[in-house]
């Protein structure tokens, strides 16, 4: 896809490198070689839509003074093929440019040409990425974490896909170890509790109200069958009926928050095909292993890792690090995604050394392994703090909130704050229709838009294709402002992606709303020119393609009325 602004940058790069050329033919500049250098856009727009430290960086190789340089620079450039109209040297050295009218029209004409493909990128192409996101344990529901993790890992897969990667989201259930054990056991005490109240429940088993209800279930089912058999057959049964259920459930939750997975890993499948026996031979063999006090130790401080970790126990059981190695072995070894992308709690923070120590040790490259680590959520609701506790079974749950909240409102305002930054999420402002609430103002900016284009057309105004001397027109400050961001969307995707960092993106369409608002109040759409009034009337169309194009890929409705 036509990337305008990048092309800007890039034929200006050209044309300065061939300026430097001359110069050095010329003898105005040493016949040096020449060092990189950068074209960026300026804090303040009024200096110039670009500028340059060519001459800055230049200044040692050629042995020259920086505003020398500068000027030997202009004195030889060409703007043909470019879009800069004029440029400036400003300060010690720096140069500014200034676009020319040919580019606030090629912006406009290639978003309503490409329409939701604009902002689309080739970056990441050829590549494949494995996105693991949310994989909450199946033996409750999710909580408010989860949410908040759901959103960031489906907008960041949606990010790299827009960037060109070939991106797949995926789950992993955790249906086998500690916390499977756990389950069982707290449906046990539970169900024979039906039979027996003296039974108490372990502290540290699952208090919440759903595993009562699962007991209930079961025993509604199969009344007293499983009161006097073997306790192991009697958390099996109990297990095999509540875990599917809770499992179904996560998924339902999900869709409702309009995540769809590729795929559904189960950690059981590790164990049964053998990848967990094999990845303890594959360790062995890497020679970063030794046995001490009948246990396997894993030397992860050969990597970097604080101390050495247990692989197998004495009694032969693996710790629950091995399943997660082999998982992690599959996705970068077996199904071989380039990269691998997981959103963790900030309590998996020292699981990242021990994890990447693995696929060192493996021959794998740990750079393919990327972790996100993503901090706590307080909900806040009448201005006081929801207390979260899952084993009180009072936890807010991803569907208590949905229930409360627009999916619209919690999958933006999930990305409003990077994934390394704690967050409070206010339900209060995510009910509220007005512009407090960040996705209410941008969903109004899309349907003003709608509603300037119908009563224009009502009154015999429809859109047609402008000129170039009529898109060149376009020249108020507020219309150059909000055209210069509107190419500024592919860059954007493309800087998310790098930085595996949605809130880019939403706070880019946050500023292109206050653009747009800010243009309409400056400029009358209608007007006496009938040539200014198409131009405008294009360029709200501009507006409104890339506020739903954001909106889409983020899977946020664009109302057409409010």
């Amino acid at each position: 896809m036509a990337n305008i602004a990048q092309k800007s940058v890039d034929t200006l790069k050209e044309a300065i490198l061939s300026s430097i050329e001359k110069a050095k033919a010329s003898g105005a500049l040493a016949d040096a070689p020449t060092p990189d250098f950068i074209i960026e856009v300026p804090a303040d727009r009024k200096n110039g839509d670009l500028a340059t430290n060519a001459a800055m960086v230049c200044a040692r190789a050629f042995k020259t003074a920086p505003r020398s340089i500068a000027q030997a620079i202009v004195d030889n450039l060409s703007t043909d093929g470019t879009y800069i109209e004029r440029c400036e040297i400003a300060g010690p050295g720096f140069i500014n440019f200034f676009l020319n009218k040919s580019y606030y029209a090629d912006v406009v004409k290639t978003i309503e040409s490409e329409k939701d493909s604009y902002g689309r990128a080739s970056y990441g192409e050829g590549k494949r990425i494995l996105v693991e996101f949310v994989s909450a344990n199946p033996t409750g529901p999710m909580h408010i974490g989860n949410a908040r993790g759901g959103a960031l890992g489906d907008c960041l897969a949606s990010v790299l896909q827009t960037a060109g990667y070939d991106v797949k989201r995926e789950f992993y259930v955790n249906d086998a170890g500690n916390q499977i054990e756990k389950f069982k056991t707290s449906l046990e005490v539970r169900y024979l509790q039906i039979y027996d109240n003296t039974i108490e429940m372990p502290e540290d088993a699952y208090q919440g109200a759903d595993i009562t209800a699962h007991a209930e279930a079961f025993n509604k089912l199969y009344g007293d069958k499983y009161v006097n058999v073997p306790s192991q057959e009697r958390k099996q049964a109990l297990c095999d009926y509540a875990l599917p259920i809770n499992i179904a459930n996560l998924k339902k939750d999900l869709q409702k928050y309009r995540i769809e997975y590729d795929n559904w890993f189960l950690e059981s499948s590790l164990h049964n095909s053998g990848a967990v026996k094999d990845i303890i031979e594959k360790l062995k063999a890497s020679g970063h292993t030794y046995y001490q006090d009948n246990a396997l130790w894993f030397k992860t401080t050969d990597f970097g890792d604080d101390k050495d970790r247990v692989l197998l126990r004495a009694n032969g059981v693996p710790t629950y690090l091995v399943p997660d190695i082999a998982y992690h072995y599959n996705k970068l070894v077996t199904r071989g995604f380039d990269t691998a992308i997981d959103i963790l709690g900030a309590d998996h923070h020292g699981y990242i050394p021990r994890i990447k120590a693995s696929m060192e040790a493996l021959g794998v490259d740990s750079n393919r392994l990327d972790i996100i680590i993503m901090q706590m959520v307080r909900l806040i609701k009448d201005g006081d703090v929801y207390k979260l506790s899952k084993r009180s079974g009072k936890a807010v749950t991803l569907s208590t909130l949905i229930e409360e909240v627009p999916v619209d409102a919690a999958r933006f305002l999930f990305n409003m704050r990077e994934a390394n930054t704690q967050m409070d999420f206010d339900i209060d402002l995510a009910v509220t229709e007005d512009s407090q609430n960040p996705v209410y103002y941008v969903q109004y900016a899309h349907a003003r838009i709608c509603s300037i284009i119908k009563a224009l057309e009502s009154d015999g105004i429809t859109p047609r294709e402008c000129t170039d001397e009529e898109l060149a027109l376009l020249s108020a400050p507020e219309e150059k402002e909000l055209i210069n961001h509107l190419a500024g969307y592919t860059n954007e995707i493309i800087a998310a992606a790098k930085d595996y960092d949605p809130t880019k993106v939403t706070r880019y369409v946050l500023q292109l709303a206050a653009l747009f608002h800010k243009f309409y109040n400056a400029c009358r759409v209608k007007g006496d020119n009938e040539g200014l009034t198409q131009a405008r009337l294009n360029l709200c169309i501009a507006a409104k393609i890339v506020i739903k194009n954001v909106l889409t890929m983020l899977k946020i409705n664009a109302p057409e009325s409010m």
